[in-house]
């Protein structure tokens, strides 16, 4: 399942500011770097260090106070905001430390949710097939009509890998992927990443605490008020 398109993220001086009303507080300063297909990085650096801005600011989820961040010599924060979330849908997958699955659907219906959205490509079968492809590939192509409370946390969070991976995402963002998890399922989950990772040929960033995730990662940056710096 590889893809044959290949793809580059490029961060140039990204800043990125809160009014706080009596003054601006920049938790993001100059932030630089260069990603592309095949790929992977980790990010970094103590609470509050703007982390998780910044994998926002990548995700197009919100906006830079300052600087360019180019998907394929593209902005796409210069997109409308209907073509931006449609573009959203189709080149970004996200993955958080609480799984996000809805409690009244089944594990394949959680995984086709992207693919309802008026931006999605390809046929009802063709996007169903895919979903039960990665479900089988994330080890659960035998729990498709089961419900999340009927799913272990370890078991979850593959879902929500399947359900980032739908659209062959150009980027898939993990905040804390295991954040949740106890050691040997974080280390299961984080196995799967990188085995679908390199089979996808996407690019990967994962913001994390653990070191033992970070150190699975080629390339490492530490953000430390808020600057970052190769580890």
């Amino acid at each position: 399942m590889e893809t044959s398109h290949s793809s580059t993220l490029r961060l140039e001086d990204v800043t990125k500011s809160f009014d706080t009303g009596s003054h601006a507080v920049e938790v993001l300063r100059g932030v630089s770097f260069d990603l592309a297909s095949g790929d992977s990085l980790a990010i970094t650096g103590p609470s509050g260090s703007g982390k998780s801005t910044l994998l926002h600011l990548i995700g197009t989820l919100d906006r830079p106070s300052s600087g360019r961040i180019e998907l394929d010599g593209r902005i796409p924060l210069d997109l409308p905001e209907r073509d931006l979330a449609a573009f959203r849908n189709q080149n970004v997958g996200f993955i958080f430390q609480d799984h996000h699955l809805l409690p009244q659907y089944s594990v394949l219906e959680n995984v086709l949710i992207p693919a309802m959205a008026p931006s999605a490509k390809g046929s009802a079968s063709e996007i169903k097939k895919r979903a039960r492809e990665l479900l089988d590939r994330v080890g659960l192509g035998s729990r498709l009509d089961h419900r999340p409370a009927e799913l272990s946390g370890g078991e979850s969070q593959r879902v929500a890998v399947a359900r980032a991976l739908i659209h062959r995402p150009t980027l898939v963002l993990c905040d804390e992927p295991t954040g949740n998890l106890d050691h040997d399922t974080a280390r299961s989950v984080a196995s799967l990443l990188f085995e679908l990772h390199r089979s996808e040929n996407n690019i990967l960033i994962a913001v994390t605490h653990s070191l033992d995730l970070a150190r699975s990662f080629p390339r490492r940056i530490e953000l430390r008020e808020g600057r970052c710096s190769e580890v």
